[in-house]
C-alpha cells in the first residue's frame, strides 16, 4: 500500500494519528479542482463552488449518519470547536468541563474565554494508565455538578483511545439528567469508527466535531461540524463573513475567500476507503496497531496504557527510559529518533514520564514498529 501515497521513502512513518496522510489519488482530484479553480476564479466562486461543495457535504453527511440539513464543512475539528465555545453567550461564572487530558486547543480556547467572559474550567480527572471504563464515567459525572457545557473527547489524543459506547452513553445520560450541553471532540473518530450522528443527540450530545484529514485520508483542511437542529440557533463561524444572519447553512458555506479544494476532495477519500474496504480498513488497523504494541511492549518490558480493545488505530506506550516527563525531553527523543534512526513518532509527557504513541495505517508493516523497538533501546 505505501506506494498509493507520498511518503519519503526514507522515513519509518508511525504519526498518521497527527496531521494524516493523503493518498496520492486524492491529492490529484485536489489538484483537478485547483486547477478549475485557477482558469476562471469568478465563474468557480461563484457558479461551479456552491453546488460542489453541497454534493461533498451530501457524501460526508451519508458518512458519518446525518441529516444534511444538520453539518457543515468546516477547516479542521478546532475550528468548528471554537465556532461553538464562542457562540455561547457566556455569563460570569459559568462552568464547563473538560477531562485533564483533553486536547491542548481546546484548553486553550477554554483558557481564553475563561480570561475574556470570566467562565469556570473544571477538568475531569482522568486517571493514566487506565483500566477500566468507570474510571471514565467516574471522572466525567463527577465534574459536572453546576457545569454549563461539557466537552467530551471521544478518542482522546494523546491517550490514543476512544471512549467505549457505554461509557459514552453513560456520560450523554448523566448531562442530559442535569441539563448540561455536550460537546463531543471526534477529531479522530471519522473513519476510524462507525458514527451515526443523529443518534447520538437522543442520548444528549448537542455539537460533534471531527476531522477528515487523519483517519479519512482527505487533504488538510478539510473538517466538520455537527449540531442537533435545537443547537443551531445563534452558531455562528468564528470569522463573520457575506451572509451572517442568513442560517447555519449559509454562513459556514462562505467565510471569505480560501482555497476549497481539500473539502471538495472529502467524496475522493471516501471512495478510497471504500475501495479498501471500510470494515476491513477498520479491523486491520485495529489489529495491527494492537500487534505492534503487544511487540513494542514485549522489547521494552513496559505496561501499556489502556486496553487495547480501545484502540482503533493508535497506542501510547511508555518509553524505556528512567526520565521524567518533560518538554525538553519530548523535544530531544523526537529528534533524535527522526535524525539518527529516521523514524517519525510523536512523544508525549504523560504522568511525570515520557510516552510514545505509535499509529497503524496500511501503509506500515510490523517491521516498521521492530524498528522503533530497537532504535529506543539504543537511545538509552
Amino acid at each position: 500500500m505505501r506506494p498509493h501515497w507520498s511518503l519519503d521513502p526514507p522515513i519509518t512513518f508511525l504519526n498518521h494519528g497527527s496531521y494524516g496522510a493523503t493518498p496520492r489519488v486524492v491529492q490529484a482530484a485536489q489538484q483537478r479542482w485547483r486547477d478549475r479553480l485557477e482558469a476562471e476564479p469568478v465563474r468557480f466562486m461563484s457558479d461551479e463552488l456552491p453546488p460542489a461543495l453541497d454534493a461533498a457535504l451530501a457524501s460526508l453527511a451519508t458518512f458519518v449518519g446525518v441529516s444534511r440539513d444538520n453539518i457543515v464543512l468546516v477547516e479542521n475539528a478546532t475550528a468548528g470547536a471554537n465556532a461553538v465555545l464562542r457562540s455561547i453567550d457566556w455569563q460570569r461564572g459559568d462552568r464547563v468541563v473538560i477531562a485533564n487530558h483533553g486536547y491542548p486547543a481546546l484548553k486553550n480556547t477554554l483558557r481564553y474565554l475563561a480570561q475574556t467572559r470570566g467562565i469556570e474550567v473544571i477538568e475531569a480527572p482522568l486517571p493514566w494508565p487506565i483500566t477500566d471504563a468507570t474510571q471514565i464515567v467516574d471522572a466525567y459525572v463527577g465534574a459536572l455538578d453546576g457545569a454549563r457545557l461539557v466537552v467530551i473527547d471521544h478518542i482522546f489524543s494523546p491517550l490514543a483511545f476512544a471512549i467505549p459506547d457505554d461509557a459514552l452513553a453513560a456520560i450523554l445520560d448523566a448531562c442530559r439528567a442535569r441539563g448540561v450541553k455536550v460537546l463531543v471532540d471526534g477529531a479522530h473518530a471519522p473513519a476510524l469508527l462507525p458514527l451515526q450522528l443523529d443518534a447520538l443527540v437522543a442520548q444528549g450530545m448537542d455539537w460533534y466535531v471531527g476531522n477528515c484529514h487523519k483517519w479519512l485520508c482527505a487533504p488538510k483542511g478539510a473538517g466538520f461540524l455537527y449540531a442537533a437542529p435545537h443547537a443551531q440557533a445563534g452558531l455562528h463561524p468564528t470569522v463573520i463573513s457575506n451572509y451572517f444572519g442568513e442560517g447555519f447553512q449559509r454562513e459556514f458555506a462562505w467565510c471569505g475567500t480560501a482555497d476549497p479544494s481539500a473539502r471538495l476532495c472529502v467524496p475522493d477519500a471516501i471512495a478510497f476507503l471504500n475501495g479498501l474496504g471500510l470494515p476491513r480498513y477498520r479491523s486491520h488497523l485495529k489489529t495491527q496497531a494492537a500487534d505492534a504494541a503487544r511487540l513494542i511492549a514485549d522489547a521494552w518490558q513496559v505496561q501499556l496504557g489502556a486496553p487495547l480493545d480501545w484502540c482503533p488505530s493508535m497506542v501510547t506506550i511508555p518509553l524505556p527510559i528512567d526520565e521524567a516527563a518533560s518538554a525538553e525531553g519530548v523535544a530531544r527523543w523526537r529528534n533524535r529518533l527522526l535524525a539518527e534512526h529516521r523514524i517519525e513518532v510523536p512523544i508525549h509527557p504523560l504522568a511525570g514520564r515520557l510516552w510514545v504513541r505509535i499509529s497503524a495505517q496500511v501503509y506500515n508493516e510490523l517491521s516498521d514498529y521492530e524498528a522503533l523497538a530497537r532504535a529506543a533501546l539504543t537511545l538509552r
